[in-house]
């Protein structure tokens, strides 16, 4: 059994036989590769049958040989394998034992691993004239790591400037950064794009539809872009194309797929794959509220790549309105956000997909396995053409970055406040976001949670990230690259490494510091650090950083597109929330009790619904009413209590998710659809239980009269949800609720018509006339025809009845027919009110 050698980045393995060695990015593998690209735990090595053989692990951009994506291959010395990309991922060099021991003799230049490796040899070096001749050519053999992904700021040379078609040198698109690869384009030839192998420039990102769009240069020497109907969206300069729809595109366009970006240098196709290692700057950021008042004022910052920046402040320093004008959730009345040179505010359609937020409150369902849970997120926010396979991919891949694996069939909530924070992160890294903001991640944990966290954060950003965290907690400050200190008022007080922090304010303790900021309110904090040697050092020269100039486009324009259809969005929503409900169980055993107890209660009154002929003639029986009162006033109850709720618990989730291209109609409906099916359960309940023990009429209007009530009274129940769902878009904490649930359940009962005259009375009728419970009881009544069963209230005129309450089969459906409209309006006012939960550029 041969020894095989591998070399990469210059590092050199020798391979036994008898195991097998596995590659990626943990740290614990056997072959460590720090490379974005590369998966948690990508693919394997081993010694099979007589042959050696690599095989993929599910990794989410691919294992390549010989330029050809595969899952099982076998290779040997020589073979050309690369790994997340097939023309410039990390290649693996490999050979036998008996050569690597002949490489050793070899000049010290033909040692070298990794990409320089791949140098022309001296027989393929280009004539000294070649390079006036091409210059492309020449920048290639000069600098033949450029098609390495950057790591960090590449020299001046490397900066993208390929030179163009007549010599003109093109401006810079990518900050300070070279392109990852190259693609030619020919004249009259069609570039597919996307994520599937058939596409001729295939993009290994779950952001990226399977056919996405294609590039199409025209023999008169234009070139077009066509969007291919994605999922996701395609960008010309930040904004989305129309889906299907075809543009022009020019040398200074830059075109966004996903992750990558790219741009036409003559007849070349440059390729810039964010990877994740990107700058972020806040210039002059203003934030006014009604009145005049500032909240933020002239905040500038600049984060490097890679790094740790923790936002600290008392209350009341604008902490939250800082967090929110970062994340493009509520802009900035002025100043500029900038994600590696390029505005946030304007191109925040394409951008959003690289930006990850994990709030306060854990963004996930908590009654779901940690599993299920991300199998949820996955769903929403991949496009609708992945599979099954290429999701859970990425979920195992999270899960065993962040150490959560273990804990993949837990309930989120049986996990302890670190280990929940931990999959709240991991609901953000899916989608591989290159800036991560996190707002209080440690609030509630003790200090060794708190320690977890924050060194959670820290192996995020040395992994290739951003990642910007507001906290309270200054006991792990060390573990940053930079410091924000907010002063009361919203300015900055302090900005640069954290160690240098208490020394600049002369302070011992973090105590210290934030009691003089509540004692020397009115002190220019903002003016001292603008004139210290910390601020020429660390925030002077953001000033100089320039934004792209354009023209702010519509809100429409920045809107961010849905990745999934709506009908697709909607199912998975039902299915989570399906699934949430029926893994809650004391809320499943709640919903069918409710209803039980509330039909026994109405059997305890007897009646036989004025089956009996009354005795003398003059007399009626009026319990009729009384028990139809009890069963609508409990149907009213049962249906708002199921949704009452559901809003305010899910609103953190909701506002993340909207953030993220979900429907707002879609989110809506799936509560409609899910609480209407078991409202409806629930009105069969009350009614089987209050009407079995009754005889009631032979006949009803249209139906049989124990259908026909049951239709009123899930009808009432759907309204009342309807209502429940109103009131739970209003408030702003859950316990606020419950009164107004109660005061709703009341009121129903007053205005039914049952305990007093409401018709013919002004003001009182057409109040009335907003309760659902008014038109249920009147849709009842028309079917037992209570306006003669009951005692008419005015006893001189017995023919004086209540309109709502005549006994035909018009009434009926007119009753009926405004519940529905009422639930309708409902809905409606809840479809805006959500619009308060959203960040502004959704709102429509």
């Amino acid at each position: 059994m041969p020894e095989l050698v591998l070399e990469v980045n210059g590092r050199t393995w020798t391979l036994d036989a008898s195991r097998p060695y596995t590659l990626g990015r943990d740290p614990q593998g056997d072959i460590a590769l720090d490379d974005a690209r590369v998966s948690w735990r990508h693919a394997s090595i081993s010694w099979r049958g007589g042959s050696w053989v690599i095989e993929d692990h599910g990794s989410t951009n691919g294992t390549f040989v010989e330029g050809r994506r595969v899952q099982q291959q076998e290779i040997g010395p020589g073979s050309a394998v690369n790994l997340g990309n097939a023309t410039d991922g990390p290649r693996l060099n490999l050979s036998g034992a008996a050569q690597a021991a002949a490489q050793q003799h070899a000049p010290a230049q033909q040692q070298a691993g990794g990409w320089a490796a791949q140098a022309p040899a001296p027989e393929q070096q280009p004539a000294p004239g070649q390079y006036a001749q091409d210059p492309y050519a020449q920048q290639q053999w000069q600098q033949p790591q450029q098609q390495v992904p950057p790591q960090g700021h590449a020299p001046h040379a490397a900066q993208g400037q390929v030179p163009q078609q007549g010599g003109q040198g093109a401006e810079p698109v990518y900050g300070d950064r070279s392109p990852t690869t190259f693609h030619q384009v020919a004249l009259g030839r069609r570039m597919r794009i996307g994520r599937a192998l058939e596409n001729e420039l295939v993009v290994s990102d779950l952001q990226v539809s399977r056919l996405h769009a294609e590039f199409t240069a025209t023999p008169d020497g234009r070139f077009e872009l066509r969007d291919l109907g994605s999922h996701n969206g395609t960008y010309l300069n930040g904004q989305p194309i129309p889906k299907s729809g075809t543009v022009l595109i020019g040398p200074n366009d830059i075109v966004g797929v996903g992750h990558s970006t790219f741009r036409l240098v003559g007849d070349r196709l440059e390729e810039f794959v964010d990877t994740g290692e990107v700058s972020f700057s806040a210039r002059h950021l203003t934030v006014t509220v009604d009145g005049g008042k500032q909240i933020l004022k002239d905040v500038t910052f600049g984060v490097p790549e890679k790094s740790v920046i923790a936002v600290i402040g008392p209350s009341g320093s604008g902490k939250s309105t800082l967090l929110k004008a970062l994340t493009g959730y509520r802009p900035a009345d002025q100043g500029d956000v900038l994600y590696d040179n390029r505005n946030l505010y304007k191109q925040f359609a394409e951008l959003r997909q690289r930006i990850g937020l994990v709030p306060q409150d854990d963004i996930l369902h908590k009654e779901l396995t940690v599993k299920k849970a991300l199998k949820y997120a996955a769903k929403l926010r991949f496009p609708a053409d992945t599979t099954e396979a290429e999701r859970q991919s990425r979920i195992d891949e999270v899960l065993g970055e962040l150490k959560l694996d273990i804990h993949k069939e837990k309930k989120v909530t049986s996990l302890s406040g670190g280990q929940r924070k931990r999959v709240s992160v991991a609901l953000e890294l899916l989608t591989k976001p290159s800036l991560i903001f996190l707002d209080e991640p440690t609030s509630g944990l003790d200090p060794g949670m708190d320690r977890d966290v924050m060194q959670l954060l820290r192996g995020l950003a040395d992994d290739g990230r951003t990642v910007l965290v507001v906290t309270h907690s200054v006991a792990e400050l060390a573990l940053c690259d930079k410091l924000l200190v907010m002063a009361p008022g919203g300015s900055v007080a302090y900005f640069g490494p954290p160690e240098e922090a208490l020394n600049f304010f002369g302070y011992q303790t973090w105590a210290d510091v934030f009691s003089a900021f509540e004692n020397y309110r009115d002190y220019d904090w903002a003016g001292r650090w603008k004139g210290s040697q910390h601020y020429q050092m660390y925030a002077a020269d953001i000033d100089a950083v320039a934004s792209q100039p354009s023209d702010t486009p519509s809100a429409e324009a920045i809107r961010p597109p849905k990745p999934q259809a709506w009908g697709s969005q909607l199912m998975t929503l039902i299915r989570r929330y399906a699934s949430v409900i029926a893994s809650d169980k004391g809320f499943m055993g709640l919903m069918l009790a409710l209803p039980a107890v509330l039909g026994v209660v109405s059997t305890v009154i007897p009646a036989d619904f004025g089956l009996a002929p009354p005795t003398p003639p003059a007399l009626f029986n009026s319990t009729a009413g009384t028990i139809m009162l009890i069963l609508m006033v409990g149907m009213c109850f049962s249906g708002a209590a199921n949704s009452v709720r559901e809003l305010i618990k899910e609103r953190v989730i909701y506002e993340r998710e909207r953030a993220t291209g979900l429907s707002r109609s879609a989110y809506l409906m799936s509560k409609v659809i899910v609480l209407g099916v078991i409202t409806a359960v629930q009105g069969v309940i009350i009614c089987a239980i209050g009407f079995i023990p009754r005889e009631l009429p032979e006949e009803g209007l249209m139906m049989p009269p124990a259908v026909e009530l049951c239709l009123v009274v899930i009808a009432l129940g759907f309204t009342s949800m309807m209502f429940g769902l109103v009131i739970s878009s209003l408030v702003k904490t859950s316990e606020k609720t419950m009164p107004l649930l109660v005061m709703f359940a009341i009121v129903q009962v007053v205005f039914t018509g049952v305990l007093f005259k409401v018709f013919g009375s002004p003001g009182l009728e057409q109040v009335a006339w907003l309760m659902p419970s008014r038109w249920a009881m009147s849709g009842a009544a028309s079917t037992l025809d209570l306006a003669h069963l009951m005692p008419p209230w005015d006893r001189e005129n017995p023919t004086d009845l209540d309109p709502l309450w005549d006994a035909t089969i018009a009434q009926w459906g007119i009753n009926v027919a405004v519940l529905l409209v009422m639930a309708a309006v409902c809905g409606f006012a809840v479809a805006r009110l959500l619009r308060r939960h959203e960040p502004e550029v959704m709102r429509k």
